[in-house]
């Protein structure tokens, strides 16, 4: 465990003992940040959306979608819409492996999800052993124990196993999504809080985080939510 976390460990000794600096833009950081304050209101905030899915509508409430089917999802909460700068940034981290950029999203999540109301437990959304091992890290457990930290709830990681190697989910559309996390998570056989949230980087069709959802429901969790760092449009 101490080896897996080592690069981690590195990126945060890094940032305190060096100077702020923007990711975007190279510029001096502020408030805590390695976010210069232009790039920091250059990011697109998420205000409007439905509840259910965070899908961005003209004022909150509950899209026609979710209306007509209800997801296994209570409430979605997501920081940002998945637009420039913020798209730069997040695939810099999930897929290079960049982790100041992942301890950048970590810090803003955090702020913007500061005041939802609080699970029992924090789920990240788990990868399959066999991405874990070319990847090297969990971006949603890496996203997820930082923001367990900082607003004070359980990190519960062993509450959701991926069981099956999936496709990469960016390549299909979203019924072949559906169909391509068909009973890919397992809940763990030991007893579950009845609210969980589940942490992962983007939602795009939901179909990740329904299917991770359903798992946990089926295993006796009452209400299941989701935060996210970013919602695809």
């Amino acid at each position: 465990m101490l080896f897996k976390d080592l690069p981690a460990r590195l990126a945060t000794l890094a940032h305190r003992l060096l100077p702020l600096r923007c990711l975007l833009c190279t510029e001096p950081g502020a408030d805590g940040l390695d976010l210069c304050p232009a790039c920091r209101t250059s990011l697109p905030e998420l205000h409007n959306a439905c509840r259910c899915c965070a899908l961005p509508l003209p004022a909150p409430g509950v899209c026609g979608a979710c209306l007509q089917r209800p997801p296994p999802l209570q409430q979605v909460h997501a920081a940002f819409l998945y637009a420039p700068p913020l798209d730069r940034l997040l695939p810099r981290y999930k897929f290079h492996g960049d982790l100041a950029a992942g301890r950048l999203m970590a810090q803003l999540i955090a702020r913007a999800f500061a005041g939802c109301e609080r699970p029992q437990a924090l789920v990240p959304v788990p990868l399959h052993r066999s991405r874990l091992r070319r990847r090297g890290y969990d971006q949603a457990l890496e996203l997820a124990r930082p923001l367990a930290a900082t607003l004070g709830l359980p990190l519960r990681a062993d509450l959701l196993r991926r069981v099956r190697a999936t496709a990469a989910q960016s390549e299909l559309d979203a019924a072949a999504r559906r169909r391509n996390l068909r009973d890919a998570f397992r809940a763990s056989d030991i007893a579950m809080p009845a609210h969980v949230v589940l942490v992962d980087d983007v939602m795009t069709t939901g179909a990740t985080l329904h299917a991770a959802a359903r798992a946990l429901r089926r295993a006796g969790v009452e209400r299941v939510d989701a935060w996210v760092c970013a919602r695809a449009p």
